[in-house]
């Protein structure tokens, strides 16, 4: 029952404005070619410097300034800036979810009334 419950919710919440608003603007993110090799560098300067760190070297002056430019470009971009909000606005409903999940829980646990259905 509990299965079939979070499949149930989970067809909800991919059905739901907010989710759908944040496949759109990842969509829209992937098909912007300046802001993919923008953030396919991010990634590969981060990669870099984790792989330093692991040798236990400093990722240099010149990688962070790098990084914090493409961080500055990116940012300012309107498809990035969609992302973000669909992202956060998605994050609150989820939040909410939690929160009535939590709930749920607690009357649950207190209650002596056993349900099945």
């Amino acid at each position: 029952m509990i299965e079939e419950k979070a499949k149930d919710l989970g067809r909800l919440i991919g059905q739901s404005a907010e989710y759908k608003a944040v496949r759109r603007a990842n969509e829209g993110l992937g098909r912007d070619e300046s802001a993919v090799a923008i953030l396919k560098r991010m990634e590969h300067l981060r990669l870099s410097a984790q792989q330093m760190i692991q040798r236990d070297e400093r990722p240099t002056e010149e990688m962070e300034r790098e990084l914090d430019g493409l961080m500055s470009q990116v940012q300012q971009m309107p498809v990035y800036q969609r992302l973000v909000v669909a992202q956060e606005n998605f994050d609150k409903v989820m939040q909410k979810v939690n929160d009535w999940i939590v709930d749920g829980i607690e009357k649950g646990a207190t209650s002596s009334i056993i349900t099945l259905g």
